[in-house]
């Protein structure tokens, strides 16, 4: 685990510290700014760094339901905060993500729309809203259908969405990533 992770769960998460642990905190942060030698400090720091990743491990082994990683939907980075919507590495915003899809397959059907068939992981998705496929180099309007599709001979209710702004190339270069399942951003501008 990296150094970022584990000052991200400290430092917002601290709520699921044990009381010994959070006196543990207190005391480091005391001692360490009270510290004149230079020397000491690192020392403290050393065995500190330690604390905090023993305290992280306990936390992912004992509650990792209650530990929420906010990452960039761009670069899948961890976020400054757990509230952030600016991502401090790719500088990608997701102040306006409604929605999360996953793409399950591509298709054209003849004279018609290019669709995405797939299902929201998170959030609503409705007519107007943009499909942000900037990972694959693309940034696109959509519109909402509903598709019928089998799997294993079952029928299978999952969300299609359409779009005509696409050029014959871009469509087959989406149909070579689809099979990836990538997981794109919704959102309410472009």
């Amino acid at each position: 685990m990296d150094k970022d992770t584990i000052q991200y769960i400290i430092t917002y998460f601290i709520n699921l510290m044990t009381h010994d642990e959070k006196l543990a905190l207190k005391y480091h942060i005391f001692t360490y700014k009270t510290s004149d030698n230079p020397e000491t400090g690192s020392l403290i720091q050393h065995s500190y760094d330690e604390f905090e990743f023993k305290v992280v491990q306990r936390i992912m082994t004992e509650t990792p339901e209650k530990v929420f990683f906010n990452t960039c939907p761009q670069c899948n980075r961890l976020a400054r905060t757990p509230f952030a919507k600016q991502c401090r590495y790719c500088g990608y915003s997701w102040r306006n993500l409604v929605a999360q899809f996953k793409i399950d397959s591509v298709f054209k059907i003849t004279n018609r729309s290019f669709y995405f068939l797939g299902e929201i992981i998170d959030g609503e998705i409705n007519p107007g809203q943009w499909m942000d496929l900037t990972k694959l180099g693309l940034n696109k309007k959509i519109t909402i259908e509903f598709a019928d599709k089998l799997t294993n001979g079952k029928p299978w209710n999952g969300v299609g969405l359409g779009t005509n702004e696409l050029t014959e190339e871009e469509q087959e270069f989406l149909k070579q990533k689809s099979f990836l399942h990538p997981i794109i951003p919704i959102t309410t501008s472009s």
